[in-house]
């Protein structure tokens, strides 16, 4: 019988569409805010999508999780489903700490992967509790619940992260070791960038449905190329009344310096006419600048490097509301050709089905490398 652990950090990924860049120690704000649950809905989620697409036996499944929001409260009635066991629980608000105890107590039950809903910092958690009880080669896969998610444990989607479990429990895929990365929380919301390699984790090897970890690409003779993006945005959208929204990132904020815009690297900017009017906007400040605005509008973003993600990483102001208002055709990719080399693909997570769809269907996104030159990506919806 396979023992499948199940966690969920229920604080994680709160503070994205309020633009807070992580919710590490932020919960209780973001809630103040109107923030709603996102790790916990996300792994209902990859649960129903498991419980519909496996087709191996699920009676020999027996499944160990927390009592309350970090487990139960998210475990949808379906027959793959029924056999749960409860080996903790704890009461609200929750930290760290009881995802330590969380994990150690599923341990006992001699799991054998842990599936978990949350971040980075969860991801560190987790990690860090398999090493103190003696078990740091346990499986685990991630359903990418937070702001950011660099480390190559998580699956693209949960859906993706339900398709992982079913091939793993299958037979079909092998565990290898991923990268574990520590990002300083502090640091990323006053806009910079800091990140270590904190362990490595064994997880079910798919570089179909897992993201791998994120690269931070660095290019010693890019100055043309940065200045030629900036011109043919100067030349070409910076204009005619056009609003543009600035994606978070260090290529944009160098493009954008180029240009004589100061832009957030982490956050979500807009500009029109040559003049910044917004900067670090939430989701109802991009819904707010939006409806004001009447005219064209363009979106520039920079995929990830290593993993190619261009919506659905560090970037959850975009909301699917958000992303509707601008219009798919709207988005134009922004690459240099140092980051080329990692990104094949564009992948696309916007946390609503419909819109991921429609993403799904053009099947290409322009992207622009260098002054008037375009190549097309494909795109992957998971």
């Amino acid at each position: 019988m396979a023992r499948l652990g199940i966690l969920v950090n229920p604080d994680a990924g709160l503070g994205g569409k309020l633009g807070m860049k992580g919710s590490d120690g932020q919960a209780n704000k973001a809630r103040s805010m109107g923030a709603e649950d996102r790790s916990g809905p996300r792994m209902e989620a990859m649960l129903n999508h498991f419980s519909a697409i496996h087709r191996g036996e699920t009676s020999n499944l027996h499944w160990i999780t927390s009592d309350g929001r970090m487990g139960t409260d998210w475990i949808p009635e379906v027959e793959s489903i029924s056999s749960t066991e409860i080996v903790h629980s704890s009461n609200s608000p929750t930290t760290f700490q009881h995802t330590l105890d969380a994990v150690s107590e599923m341990l006992k039950q001699d799991i054998d992967i842990l599936i978990y809903s949350g971040g980075d910092g969860t991801t560190r958690d987790v990690v860090s509790s398999l090493k103190e009880n003696g078990k740091p080669n346990l499986p685990i896969i991630g359903v990418p619940s937070g702001v950011k998610m660099h480390s190559g444990c998580f699956a693209s989607s949960p859906r993706a992260a339900a398709e992982v479990l079913s091939a793993w429990l299958s037979g079909d895929l092998l565990v290898s070791s991923t990268e574990v990365l520590d990002l300083d929380e502090e640091k990323y919301r006053s806009g910079i960038w800091s990140v270590r390699l904190f362990a490595e984790a064994m997880t079910p090897n798919s570089p179909r449905w897992m993201q791998g970890s994120k690269e931070l690409i660095e290019a010693n003779s890019e100055e043309e190329i940065i200045e030629g993006l900036g011109d043919h945005i100067l030349e070409t959208l910076a204009s005619d009344g056009r609003l543009i929204i600035w994606g978070s990132g260090g290529t944009l904020r160098s493009v954008g310096e180029k240009i004589g815009f100061s832009l957030t690297t982490l956050g979500i900017d807009a500009s029109r006419d040559g003049s910044i009017i917004g900067t670090d906007l939430n989701e109802s400040e991009l819904i707010a600048t939006l409806e004001a605005h009447e005219g064209p509008v363009s979106l520039l973003l920079s995929p990830m490097g290593g993993q190619g993600f261009l919506i659905g990483r560090g970037n959850l102001q975009l909301s699917p509301e958000v992303l509707s208002m601008i219009g798919i055709e709207n988005i134009l990719g922004v690459v240099t050709p140092a980051k080329l080399l990692s990104v094949r693909a564009l992948r696309i997570e916007t946390g609503n089905d419909e819109l991921d769809s429609k993403f799904a269907a053009i099947r290409y996104l322009k992207v622009l490398q260098g002054y008037r030159t375009t190549r097309v990506l494909p795109v992957v919806v998971d």
